[in-house]
């Protein structure tokens, strides 16, 4: 891990969207919300897109409620953790169900159409199933804040990397849905029920619509029709996300931690980046033991703090250290031999804090580390 020093704000000099990606469990949350912060500490209007499904990010940051809409850390807020900006840090939560009928409502011919297809039963269950997968919904409410042009830099909490080949692949498996056979025969006049359901599913469906009243042939038609008039806006919006993913200004930070396991989902999401031609900014190894011996034995350290402590507890505490120090020394290991791997000869390291950081003071010192 030798080599120049390249600060994260120089890696970051000139991005105006970083995506953080990595396994979970590594604090990824809370580093994508330490790069925001560190952003708008240098002047920049920043916002954080998270995903974190326990919301402990709206807490840490001192907002009462973190919802789909972009909210400003405050004056106040950032006052009482003694935390200093030239810029602004906002930040939102993905909202995904909403995020995809706002979707749905911009490319919509008018309010009619609109209305038809939220109203719609059959989009109704296919939205919440869509909506359940944050890979496509996250590269969506990307999509919208970056056209918005409202923000200098946008900073994307992920999925876990199991989900990122799904998150990469979104946009373009989208637009092969769409440019699919079997959606232009449902779209095509009558589709739906000639031949799509067979003649025998058709014969039970009607019998079932006159016993319960739920047209699900009816349903279906008039989601697909509705479907129809939107294929050219979502198409559109899949090839801009696929452009917006691999522009010159966005970048990709890998999240992980010293383990194992973490290390090799990094690895593998590393090798999924070379190969979309995703750019990448450099590698976060959060979480690693920082305390040990620092090249003293546990006798020669317990004789030193022995006047301090008395013999007994200094040699209790040099233990201690020394099992520590197998800790660090394995966690340095595993990031260096992480960092050949990828051929990051500078990744950065975030030390194990007391704890994940409960508020913004805590995201504040992992910023600082990443900045330093």
């Amino acid at each position: 891990m030798s080599g120049p020093h390249l600060p994260l704000a120089e890696r970051l000099s000139g991005v105006d969207v970083c995506v953080c990606v990595g396994p979970g469990g590594v604090g990824k949350t809370t580093v994508s919300a330490a790069v925001g912060l560190g952003l708008a500490a240098r002047g920049a209007k920043a916002i954080v897109l998270s995903i974190d499904p326990a919301r402990r990010l709206g807490a840490a940051l001192g907002l009462r409620e973190l919802s789909g809409e972009p909210h400003r850390v405050g004056d106040a807020e950032l006052a009482a953790s003694g935390v200093e900006l030239e810029g602004e840090l906002w930040v939102t939560m993905l909202d995904s169900k909403r995020t995809f009928d706002a979707l749905v409502g911009r490319l919509a011919a008018g309010e009619e159409d609109r209305e038809r297809v939220l109203s719609n039963r059959i989009y109704r269950e296919l939205s919440s199933a869509v909506a359940g997968s944050q890979e496509f919904t996250a590269v969506a409410k990307l999509y919208e804040l970056h056209r918005a042009g409202e923000w200098d830099a946008i900073v994307l909490d992920t999925p876990p990397s199991r989900n990122a080949l799904d998150f990469l692949d979104a946009p373009e498996r989208l637009t092969r849905f769409l440019d699919g056979r079997a959606l232009k025969v449902l779209l095509a006049p009558g589709g739906v029920a000639r031949g799509v359901l067979g003649r025998g599913a058709g014969v039970m469906l009607a019998l079932l619509a006159r016993v319960s009243g739920v047209d699900v042939v009816g349903e279906l038609s008039a989601f697909f029709g509705s479907l129809s008039g939107m294929t050219d806006g979502f198409r559109e919006r899949a090839l801009g996300v696929q452009e917006l993913l691999r522009a010159p200004h966005t970048r990709f930070l890998i999240v992980t931690s010293a383990q194992p396991e973490p290390a090799r989902e990094a690895a593998f999401l590393h090798e999924q980046l070379e190969r979309e031609r995703m750019r990448f900014a450099g590698l976060v190894v959060n979480m690693v033991e920082s305390w040990g011996l620092h090249g003293q034995t546990p006798e020669r350290l317990a004789g030193v703090l022995a006047d301090d402590l008395g013999e007994a507890l200094a040699a209790r505490v040099a233990a201690n250290l020394a099992e520590l120090d197998v800790l660090a020394r394995r966690d340095r290991a595993t990031a260096k031999m992480l960092a050949d791997q990828l051929g990051e000869p500078d990744p950065l390291l975030v030390r194990h804090l007391d704890g994940d950081p409960q508020d913004l003071a805590g995201i504040a010192t992992v910023s600082e580390i990443l900045f330093a």
